[in-house]
């Protein structure tokens, strides 16, 4: 008995100093400033994805659309329309010139000076592309 009682009174004084003790200084921060952690990770968070609007297709971020896939997300807007015609000049800047040579690649439509003639030479090239995975 006498064992138990001197046990005890040697390590009761133990366990109050241990828990007296300041804590680590990162541990001393707010809650609200920390990030929640699952074990020693921060939780992460996933958010919505931004809608795309209309008529545009949502490129996964980080990794840019080719010159050809860019052209068929043209495509898909209705044909013979001032839209389609803009979402060929945002990939080639138009540059029109007073005699432009015909057009040999896509982004010689470019020089030519006619909206209409600059979207049925867009189209021409746009509609011979095989169709690529998205």
């Amino acid at each position: 008995m006498r064992q138990i009682i001197l046990a005890l009174a040697l390590l009761y004084p133990a366990v109050a100093l241990a828990q007296g003790t300041t804590p680590p200084a990162d541990a001393a921060k707010p809650a609200a400033s920390q990030p929640p952690m699952v074990g020693d990770k921060p939780l992460v968070q996933v958010g919505k994805k931004p809608a795309a609007k209309k008529g545009e297709k949502a490129a996964a971020p980080g990794k840019p659309q080719s010159v050809a896939q860019k052209l068929q997300a043209c495509q898909d807007i209705d044909d013979a329309t001032k839209e389609r015609l803009t979402c060929y000049d945002e990939i080639f800047k138009p540059q029109p010139k007073p005699k432009a040579p015909a057009a040999k690649g896509v982004n010689e439509c470019r020089f030519l000076k006619e909206e209409d003639e600059r979207l049925t030479c867009y189209n021409g090239f746009a509609d011979k592309i095989p169709k690529l995975p998205r």
